[in-house]
């Protein structure tokens, strides 16, 4: 019974369970009507859906205005703006001769004051500030150059000159101007005498019919072509002294002169035995020969290492120096008249002059006081000619005034052997000081620059040596070629302090360049015999030349708008001169196989026309050779299309800073012929 009780309970409780359940549901959906819906609202992040989605809870019965809740889809704030940058390190003050992108520079700060913010490494000129040419040219065609020619650049196919100008020099064949000289008693027709701007050379000036490429030395030291030079006066004037003759197609050259017909070596021995401190090639390695004929003196001389400078005047023998310079010898035409000649004092360890046809003595011996300027103290000058050793009385009083006036000078005669004499130069000033009161010639004022030498006039005067010595105190060659010179120290260039070091790097940074030439460029193939440097600096671009063993002569230019280092460079054993690029230079067309210019044209373009100076590169450049421009991208886009107008075959290289840099290399190469 009692179980039955207990069974009977448990049922009851589980039933009130469920009831209270029932209950409890039911008053729950009752009390959740009575309130408004909850709403859930999401946006859709997905790109190809636009629409809002509500999920609401299912009372399917009941309808809302969802206008009223406002709904509107907020944008993702935007991502945090990233950190500034940090400012700019501003570069550590640099002080020497490499600029921020490695490109060597001739000018540059020295010292710890330097405002390195004022200093303008490039000096570039926008294409819009420059003018091309000064008036309108010939041809109607355009050049269009590379993207990198200036925007609106236009520039007119250039004309070749008359036949007749094949060998024009401007400033030596100024017709017009020659005619206007009051005087040509001391030669004046034979200096510089150059054209105004409305009569520059505007054309290209022509190659002699069938002209061919030059036979390469050292050949050509013994024989050219005829069609390169087609002259016969010196063969006509000359052929019976063993100068020149003419053999079929080529001209040849046994190697004689008028005074040494039995040929230039035994001659050249002959020196050397009678003065045996002349030591070729070691102590005496610059030379000047004065009226050179075909230049045969120097053309021998270059196998013992002496570099010699022919010149000679365009005479009634207009053609010697064309002669030496188709050769491969170092020449220039060049006049002793009224003004110096534009070389630096104490430039040459010897002077010589075989038959030269100068009056030394005349005009109180004004002619050989600048032969003195320009020779070295302790130097030698060598004079062969008849009144060393003819007998006759006219000679024998041409003799005696060469001794009065060198006497006078303070030379020594140190030996006349046949039909030479050679002097030497003192090493100071002291026989000069000592000579007796009113002596002539007399001292130049101490104010006087002897080595200002454009357009300046004569003097009839000696050129004091400095005082301390500079410019005799010369190692041999080679050493000299790699030594800094104590001159280097009076060079009016941008540093105090560090010339020397200034010297070794100029010279360590041309090998690096030329090096690069030579591996990039093939230029041992080129066979590079001429070799002009226009903008020369301290000569180490020549010297870079003979490091790498070119087989070549380097025509050193130092425009007279730059500090004149001319004297550095022939005390390391080198030639050049002094020459204003705004004027036509003292060559015949057709000398240089090779034209380098670095800097020249940003240095020069608010001076002189860019196209004439391009023009005469043209005009001294052998056909089939090459001129390399080294400036900054702006010049060389003004010189681009002018180049192609002249019809050089033109590449824009880039220099060994990389394809970023500031300055590139203009490779132009002249036509062997022109149509």
């Amino acid at each position: 019974m009692k179980e039955e009780i207990l069974k009977n309970s448990l049922i009851l409780k589980v039933a009130g369970l469920l009831l209270l359940a029932i209950a409890c549901f039911y008053l729950g959906k009752h009390w959740a009507s009575d309130y408004d819906q909850v709403l859930i609202v999401t946006g859709s992040t997905s790109s190809s859906v636009k629409s809002h989605m509500v999920a609401i809870a299912p009372t399917e019965s009941r309808t809302y205005d969802l206008s009223s809740l406002n709904i509107t889809k907020q944008p993702p704030p935007p991502p945090p703006s990233p950190p500034p940058p940090p400012p700019p390190r501003s570069p550590p003050p640099s002080f020497g001769i490499v600029d921020k992108d490695g490109v060597m520079q001739d000018k540059f700060l020295v010292g710890d004051d330097a405002n390195l913010d004022d200093y303008d490494s490039d000096n570039d000129t926008s294409a819009s500030e420059m003018d091309i040419f000064d008036e309108p040219f010939n041809g109607s065609e355009n050049v269009k150059g590379s993207p990198e020619i200036s925007v609106g650049t236009r520039v007119g196919i250039f004309k070749p000159c008359p036949r007749n100008m094949s060998e024009y020099i401007p400033c030596l064949d100024n017709v017009a101007a020659i005619a206007k000289l009051k005087s040509m008693a001391r030669g004046e027709r034979f200096e510089r005498l150059c054209p105004d701007k409305t009569s520059r050379l505007n054309c290209l000036v022509p190659t002699p019919p069938k002209y061919r490429a030059p036979i390469p030395w050292p050949r050509s030291r013994d024989e050219v072509w005829y069609s390169n030079v087609p002259h016969t006066r010196l063969v006509e004037d000359k052929g019976g002294q063993n100068w020149i003759v003419l053999d079929k197609d080529k001209f040849k050259f046994p190697g004689g002169g008028t005074q040494f017909i039995h040929g230039a070596d035994h001659y050249i021995d002959q020196i050397a035995q009678m003065v045996p401190d002349v030591a070729w090639g070691v102590h005496t390695r610059v030379v000047l020969d004065v009226g050179c004929g075909v230049a045969s003196f120097g053309a021998f001389l270059l196998s013992r290492n002496v570099s010699t400078l022919s010149i000679a005047p365009k005479d009634v023998h207009e053609n010697q120096i064309q002669f030496a310079l188709e050769r491969g010898v170092p020449a220039m035409v060049a006049a002793f008249a009224t003004h110096r000649l534009l070389y630096p004092s104490q430039a040459f360890d010897m002077i010589h002059c075989s038959r030269c046809r100068i009056e030394w003595t005349n005009d109180g011996g004004i002619l050989l006081l600048e032969v003195d300027r320009m020779l070295r103290a302790g130097g030698y000058f060598a004079w062969a000619a008849q009144p060393v050793y003819k007998h006759e009385e006219k000679l024998q009083e041409a003799w005696k005034d060469m001794e009065n006036l060198t006497a006078r000078m303070c030379w020594r005669l140190v030996k006349k052997d046949g039909y030479i004499a050679i002097w030497q130069k003192p090493l100071n000033n002291s026989c000069y000081v000592n000579r007796a009161v009113g002596v002539e010639p007399p001292l130049c004022d101490i104010r006087d620059d002897p080595d200002d030498v454009w357009y300046v006039p004569l003097k009839a005067c000696i050129t004091r040596l400095p005082e301390n010595g500079y410019g005799q105190n010369l190692t041999n060659w080679p050493e000299r070629l790699h030594t800094p010179p104590e001159r280097l120290e009076s060079a009016q260039i941008d540093a105090y302090l560090a010339k020397k070091d200034i010297f070794i790097a100029e010279t360590g940074y041309w090998n690096m360049v030329v090096e690069s030439y030579l591996r990039g460029l093939g230029w041992k193939r080129q066979k590079f015999r001429n070799v002009m440097d226009m903008r020369a600096g301290l000569g180490g671009y020549a010297t870079a030349l003979l490091d790498q063993h070119i087989d070549c002569w380097i025509m050193n230019v130092v425009p007279v708008s730059e500090p004149n280092t001319l004297p550095v460079i022939y005390d390391r054993g080198l030639i050049g001169v002094l020459h204003d690029w705004c004027e036509a230079f003292d060559t015949y067309p057709r000398t240089y196989d090779l034209l380098h210019a670095s800097g020249l044209f940003s240095t020069k373009q608010k001076r002189c026309n860019i196209s004439d100076i391009l023009l005469e590169m043209d005009r001294i450049l052998r056909p089939g050779g090459y001129a390399y421009i080294r400036d900054n991208r702006v010049v060389l886009s003004e010189i681009e299309p002018i180049a192609k107008a002249m019809g050089w075959r033109v590449l824009l290289l880039d220099t060994e800073e990389g394809a970023y840099a500031s300055r590139k290399v203009l490779s132009g190469q002249k036509p062997l012929s022109r149509s």
